[in-house]
């Protein structure tokens, strides 16, 4: 066995001893012990997810998984150590993997207290995360996916700011765990339907037609599916427990709080597996995603609360890609992939800085704060690229992912589209008034009740570590997308049916 076959072990074990070993590690006066060793454990982690784009075989097959390990597990039911990489899993791991030592930096001085239950926890739901990415057996996926919600309910419930942190994490976690519930029991009937776990093999079964069931139970079991996907995404109107846990959940877990299972999920399993029932419900999806879009737009421009402003920019953002994605078309799936990557990063950033702003001033209220530019010229600098990739201004990433939705929506034979398309269209315009808006009332004008109290500081060594690697990003994803599309372009060609050989061409002319 070489060391492609086992690089996806090494990447699920590295967080998984780390969480284990901080466990063992005694409570100390010294709490940055933790912190050092979740940040040596991360970057290891995430050095080990850069062998995955490396490596990568672009010119490979549509449809086919790379890097696999693939081990008898358990006989009866037949589950497999079955895990492997595609275009469309591939970013995500090193995404997953980039984010996790940022988090421990962005934490180094705000966990005080508890410091080896928060960074166990933070490893464990690491590891969730990735091995979601990484499983292509459906129990083996369910074990991971269900993982996720334990550490980030604790993380939300223990290290919340406010005294609503508890209601707010068993709210997220019954959001999350009754749909999933529904889901065991559809995987459970799809097993028993075709007597196996194994997800290419259910692919091509799906393909050619070969689950025996009726078309009315396969439906249903694809609802079961998507609802269970849509509440971790979340899609409009699922979203009653994101503003309370965006709230709560401290700054290194809410950056991965929203979106990426989920709307990975979608594309995995319910396109996979449920190819026809996912076009069925496609013209709903979209009225959704649209809706979301204005929705979530217009409510961001009425809050006051920086926090709660930026989770309902969270389901604006997750909403372009749900439009995206169940257009069909080659630019809106390979733009809603490209996406997902987007509003990871431009989201992790906006909440690193908002946390950055809470740990000087201590309050998310926007009507404390005004006049901050002059007193942090590389704040504001930051918060203004952040702010901008947001917007999808040219240049930028936001952009690319954006057009391509956009322009995929509009070559979508999904009923109403053009309609949809221009209600989602206001979505970038209201996204640019809430977001400058916040710019203008936080950083500009007089200086504000509690800067006027607090002193504050500007952008510290460390935080610089944190932030320019979001802005490089940023600059890299907008004028060099083809890096990142060269792998979405396998992934997205056959989910929208088009033959592969024309799909760089397509790409490359909607682009410019």
């Amino acid at each position: 066995m070489n060391f492609d076959h086992s690089i996806l072990t090494l990447i699920l074990l590295t967080p998984l001893v780390g969480a284990a070993v901080l466990a063992l590690l005694p409570e100390r006066e010294d709490q940055k012990l933790h912190a050092m060793g979740a940040l040596i454990v991360t970057l290891i982690t995430f050095l080990l997810t850069l062998h995955l784009p490396w490596h990568y075989n672009y010119s490979a097959a549509p449809g086919s998984f790379q890097f696999e390990q693939n081990l008898n597990w358990i006989a009866s039911p037949a589950i497999r150590y079955h895990l492997g990489v595609d275009g469309l899993s591939m970013w995500l791991i090193v995404l997953t993997g980039f984010l996790a030592p940022i988090g421990v930096l962005a934490s180094w001085n705000t966990i005080q207290l508890r410091s080896k239950l928060f960074y166990s926890l933070f490893l464990l739901q690491q590891v969730a995360m990735l091995g979601v990415f990484v499983a292509l057996d459906l129990f083996l996926y369910y074990g991971f996916w269900e993982m996720s919600l334990v550490p980030m309910t604790l993380l939300i419930a223990t290290f919340g700011r406010t005294e609503n942190r508890r209601r707010a994490a068993i709210k997220f976690f019954m959001y999350a765990f009754i749909p999933s519930a529904v889901l065991l029991v559809a995987m459970v009937w799809l097993y028993a339907k075709t007597e196996t776990f194994d997800l290419p093999a259910l692919h091509a079964m799906a393909t050619s037609h070969d689950i025996v069931a009726s078309p009315k139970a396969l439906l249903l079991c694809s609802l079961a599916f998507l609802a269970a996907f849509a509440v971790k995404v979340p899609i409009f109107p699922l979203h009653g427990w994101l503003q309370e846990a965006v709230s709560e959940t401290p700054t290194a877990a809410v950056m991965v709080l929203a979106g990426k299972l989920g709307l990975y999920s979608i594309l995995r399993f319910s396109f996979g597996i449920f190819p026809e029932q996912s076009h069925a419900v496609a013209p709903l999806l979209i009225a959704l995603g649209a809706i979301g879009i204005a929705y979530g737009s217009l409510v961001a421009l009425i809050k006051t609360d920086l926090k709660k402003l930026a989770a309902f920019s969270t389901l604006a953002h997750v909403s372009f890609v749900v439009l995206g994605i169940f257009t069909f078309t080659v630019a809106g799936v390979d733009g809603g992939v490209f996406q997902i990557l987007n509003e990871s990063l431009v989201g992790a950033a906006l909440f690193v800085l908002l946390g950055l702003l809470y740990e000087r001033y201590g309050t998310y209220e926007i009507r404390d704060y005004g006049g901050l530019a002059s007193r942090h010229p590389w704040m504001v600098t930051m918060f203004v690229i952040t702010t901008l990739a947001a917007v999808g201004l040219p240049m930028l990433n936001g952009f690319v992912g954006e057009f391509l939705i956009l322009s995929g929506a509009m070559q979508s034979a999904i009923t109403h589209h053009v309609v949809w398309t221009v209600v989602a269209t206001t979505g970038v315009i209201f996204g640019a008034s809430y977001m400058l808006w916040m710019i203008q009332r936080v950083f500009y004008g007089s200086i504000g009740h509690r800067p006027g109290e607090v002193r504050g500081w500007d952008l510290s060594a460390r935080e610089h570590l944190e932030l320019w690697p979001f802005v490089a990003l940023f600059l890299i994803m907008g004028v060099a997308s083809s890096l990142w599309m060269k792998a979405i372009d396998g992934f997205g060609a056959p989910v929208a049916g088009y033959p592969t050989t024309t799909l760089s061409a397509v790409n490359t002319k909607e682009a410019r």
